[in-house]
């Protein structure tokens, strides 16, 4: 297996690259169990975020919740959203939208309850992921939003992913390049 060494909030980390189709890898960053990585990265975003700028985060399940739940805890957040993955039966009068995530392969439902929706309406939203790649679950997120009544203010990631690091729209930590089958980079 190959792996790319990264830097990210001033710590390193080596992520194995993996196979996403024949002509395409990309460097996957798990947060889940990095509680080091975690508390680094949610300071560094909350340090690009401005201040008063949004009232409430919102993230999808399920890569970047403990990176919202940190975020929260640090910037004394007592509420944050999570677009659910599939519907769950306390989800009442839930909204959702269709997305097709690079790393799933095919395409999901988003949901939001009819109760985080109605705390949203005409509230300022901070979206956040850990990676940014194709913008399709950030799109996703957006539509929630939208439907929600509630106003994106600001999009943010740990990692912008291919030309995802181009984009003047989201602010990120670090770029990740994709890779070809060999390990080099794309």
């Amino acid at each position: 297996m190959h792996y790319y060494p990264i830097t990210i909030a001033g710590l390193k980390r080596d992520l194995p690259i993996c196979k996403v189709s024949d002509s395409l890898y990309i460097g996957a960053f798990v947060m889940f169990g990095d509680a080091e990585i975690t508390v680094a990265c949610a300071r560094e975003l909350l340090k690009l975020a401005k201040p008063g700028s949004y009232d409430y985060m919102l993230t999808a399940e399920a890569k970047s919740i403990p990176l919202i739940h940190e975020m929260a805890r640090q910037s004394g957040a007592e509420t944050y959203f999570i677009a659910r993955k599939g519907m769950k039966v306390y989800l009442t009068d839930a909204i959702h939208v269709t997305v097709r995530s690079i790393t799933t392969q095919h395409d999901q439902e988003l949901y939001l309850s009819g109760a985080d929706a109605a705390k949203i309406r005409g509230k300022r939203i901070l979206i956040v992921d850990d990676v940014i790649s194709t913008g399709e679950s950030l799109q996703a997120m957006e539509a929630l939003v939208a439907q929600a009544g509630g106003i994106v203010t600001g999009r943010m990631a740990v990692l912008a992913e291919g030309d995802a690091q181009k984009r003047s729209d989201i602010q990120f930590l670090e770029p990740l390049p994709v890779f070809n089958p060999d390990g080099t980079v794309k």
